[in-house]
């Protein structure tokens, strides 16, 4: 039994985490400043004798004991982290040596969730970990793409001069149940548009490609990324399955059952066309890691905790 820390703890990825890890026997420490996560996230879990909430912003320094750190305090979707592009950057910079400078006077291993947007719109598809990236430090995703360049490279240079025991995942597109309704990303946009009766809107002519791994999956992956003891990364972990938005709007009307039509909007400035993992370097390290979930399959899933959603906010 290990107590583990798990930054951004109340958000999509961080709640299912806090769940895994509790089912597991762990002690789990769940900080968040609730800016884009969400007690809704969590509220089954308040009561649960081995887990705890603390309020608090990685940006100022954390004082907490633990074995073992998720770092995954950041905000994720565009609309999220270009709200406030100077605390996002400040999230994945200052945050993150707050959190490396616990895991060295702890002596933690930490797992630093970085993203497949290090890779920006790539010229090398699909993506291997050895890609340095076609990112434009200047442009309106910059403070994320950038600030999680940033993060990789300090999670490097704590392990080389203080011996820190790191572990770096690249994150791409992950979708399930408690995905933020409001939050901006395509699946979320899609299925709210299409539940209720809204035109789903593809920006550009919706040939732009991503690929979807659905929550169970990417959770699986990135305990076996802390838990090996051979591997610093960074690792993909995401599903080589890759869609086009106008795929993706025909899978979600499918299973909605929604008569909903598309509406084409302008394509944002710096939106990847293609982004899709090679994730050979995951399966030999990661004991033959790979997504399991077809895409129907968790969007059903996710369709339903949505339906739910819906029902709640028109009430």
């Amino acid at each position: 039994m290990k107590t583990i820390l798990v930054t951004g703890g109340a958000g999509f990825l961080g709640s299912h985490l806090c769940d895994r890890l509790l089912e597991r026997g762990d002690d789990v420490l769940c900080l968040d400043n609730f800016v884009t996560g969400r007690k809704a996230n969590i509220k089954h879990l308040l009561e649960h004798p081995r887990f705890e909430l603390i309020r608090h912003d990685v940006v100022r320094p954390v004082f907490v004991e633990a074995d073992q750190i998720y770092n995954l305090a950041c905000p994720a979707s565009p609309e999220a982290y270009q709200w406030n592009p100077i605390k996002t950057i400040k999230t994945s910079t200052v945050g993150t040596v707050n959190v490396l400078g616990l895991a060295k006077r702890c002596q933690a291993r930490i797992l630093h969730a970085s993203t497949s947007e290090v890779y920006g719109d790539p010229e090398v598809h699909p993506q291997t970990e050895d890609y340095w990236g076609h990112v434009n430090p200047l442009g309106p995703r910059s403070c994320y793409d950038e600030g999680k360049r940033v993060a990789e490279s300090l999670c490097m240079n704590y392990h080389l001069a203080h011996g820190v025991e790191v572990r770096i995942i690249r994150i791409f597109n992950t979708y399930g149940p408690r995905m933020d309704p409001k939050d901006g990303r395509v699946i979320s946009n899609f299925i709210m548009q299409a539940l209720r009766g809204d035109p789903l809107t593809v920006y550009g002519d919706g040939s732009q490609t991503r690929s979807f791994c659905y929550v169970d999956d990417l959770i699986e992956g990135m305990m076996r990324m802390m838990d090996q003891d051979e591997e610093i990364g960074p690792v993909n972990l995401g599903n080589p399955g890759e869609y086009s938005m106008l795929e993706l709007t025909e899978h979600v009307l499918a299973i909605t059952g929604s008569k909903s039509e598309i509406i084409h909007k302008e394509l944002p400035a710096d939106d990847p066309q293609k982004r899709c993992p090679d994730i050979t370097k995951a399966k030999q390290v990661l004991d033959n890691w790979e997504p399991e979930y077809p895409l129907k399959d968790g969007l059903q899933k996710t369709v339903e905790y949505y339906r739910s959603v819906v029902a709640e906010m028109d009430g």
